[in-house]
């Protein structure tokens, strides 16, 4: 297991392919824009990051948005290492599906999930069923998260 792979590859084939650069601005930037499940909070910009500081009139330039998904890509392998600490003798890509997962879901929803204790099982395909649960916004099924849950099921297994 390498970590800095882990984190990589979440990045590159989940992180970015499902939260896309929104809001591009003409000079590569971006500006925030509301959750597209509440239309309104939590404001996001760049790669799907949240929280205190972004409000709906928050620009960033590329390098800036690059360094907070880098950054908050890290803090969640970080913390699902600390909760399924097995994970450190898997293969990246179990890592990466997590990373993915708490990048989109929350590192609190991991830890209270069935998915965590499948993971920690090393039960790979309930873990791959359990993931595909963690599929609305809302109360409501998003297509785009269900295609991103079916790829991270395919890294799981």
């Amino acid at each position: 297991m390498s970590i800095s792979t882990a984190i990589q590859t979440a990045i590159d084939a989940l992180i970015r392919p499902f939260e896309g650069y929104h809001r591009r601005l003409s000079d590569g930037g971006c500006a925030a824009y509301p959750d597209p499940a509440t239309k309104a909070d939590p404001w996001t910009i760049g790669y799907g990051t949240t929280g205190p500081s972004i409000t709906p009139s928050t620009q960033w330039t590329h390098d800036q948005a690059l360094a907070a998904l880098r950054a908050e890509a890290t803090q969640k392998a970080m913390g699902v290492l600390k909760l399924s600490p097995m994970l450190a003798t898997e293969p990246d890509r179990r890592i990466a599906a997590l990373i993915s997962f708490t990048y989109n879901c929350g590192l609190r929803n991991y830890r209270i999930s069935t998915l965590r204790r499948r993971v920690n099982q090393r039960d790979w395909p309930e873990a791959a069923r359990e993931i595909m649960k963690w599929n609305k916004a809302a109360g409501r099924v998003m297509a785009g998260l269900t295609r991103r849950r079916a790829a991270e099921a395919v890294f799981l297994n």
